[in-house]
């Protein structure tokens, strides 16, 4: 589409911060989105030479007033960064983020923003169907730490009032270790952005896919999950029951209440107890979320 994100966007300036504390805030913000791009691309975590290089780049590119992806992917193929870098050490970096620019998600994130956050709508959403509609997960991925990148930027202004992030399709979210990453270190502030985080899976040994068991992905999905202090659940298949129950911690009277549940109603599992709920939709809520007129 014509719509464009600039991840690099320093957002809203929170009031009461000194100039050297926000550029540090916004390049911090920068730092962990590209370092996040470029692991995820790579396959691997950054070298050591790979995070000098990254950071150099980063310098020269946000000596522009708005820097792009696009004038970070030209500083790092540069001839001579500098702090001891040469161009073949960040080479394959270079490469990694380039796809940004040039590969599949050219024209998403690889110029200004087209758009800017709304505050006073009642909901903006980012639709990425169409990239995960072809099965490209990574391409999915990255779109999502671009997004998140962007969504930040904008949300986290105390004075921008509470709001709810919405992470659908949580399955492939958690895929990336890097993205989790991301995401983890994002749950940990929300308090204080006053922000809330929904992640929505269909079913908890979703996280079993994620990685072997003591694998770094699969303690950073499973600690998302602990980060969680209230898990909403319908009704599920027996045969997850078992796994629903070890992940979570649940009662034998909470798995049996699971099990029969009709649909529409959920159990609500709070820090210390177990409300049984009757989820009620709004007319409009039923129009924008009905999937079933496709089956």
């Amino acid at each position: 589409m014509s719509t464009r994100l600039n991840p690099l966007d320093a957002g809203s300036r929170p009031g009461g911060v000194a100039d050297d504390d926000w550029d540090r805030i916004v390049r911090s913000r920068r730092r962990a989105l590209l370092g996040t791009l470029a692991e995820s691309t790579l396959g691997r975590p950054m070298s050591a030479v790979e995070h000098t290089a990254l950071d150099v780049s980063i310098d020269k590119a946000t000596r522009i007033p708005v820097p792009t992806i696009p004038d970070v992917v030209e500083a790092l193929f540069s001839p001579g960064l500098g702090d001891g870098t040469s161009e073949a050490d960040s080479r394959e970096l270079a490469h990694a983020i380039r796809r940004l620019v040039h590969g599949d998600l050219a024209g998403m994130f690889d110029g200004p923003s087209t758009t800017r956050f709304d505050p006073s709508l009642p909901m903006v959403t980012l639709d990425s169907s169409w990239i995960g509609a072809g099965g490209n997960d990574q391409a999915l991925r990255l779109t999502l730490a671009c997004a998140s990148s962007w969504l930040e930027a904008a949300v986290t202004d105390p004075a921008g009032g509470k709001r709810f992030i919405v992470y659908d399709e949580g399955w492939r979210v958690m895929r990336d270790p890097a993205l989790l990453r991301r995401m983890q270190e994002q749950w940990k502030l929300s308090r204080a952005w006053g922000v809330s985080n929904i992640l929505i899976v269909h079913r908890l040994s979703d996280l079993a896919a994620v990685g072997d068991l003591g694998s770094e992905a699969r303690a950073l999905a499973e600690g998302l999950l602990a980060d969680c202090s209230t898990r909403i659940m319908l009704r599920q298949e027996p045969d997850q029951l078992a796994r629903t129950a070890t992940l979570l911690g649940l009662t034998d009277v909470e798995i049996a209440t699971i099990a029969k549940l009709p649909k529409g109603r959920a159990l609500w599992r709070l820090p210390s107890r177990s409300f049984v709920v009757q989820l009620v939709r709004h007319a409009r809520e039923a129009h924008l979320f009905d999937t079933d007129g496709r089956m």
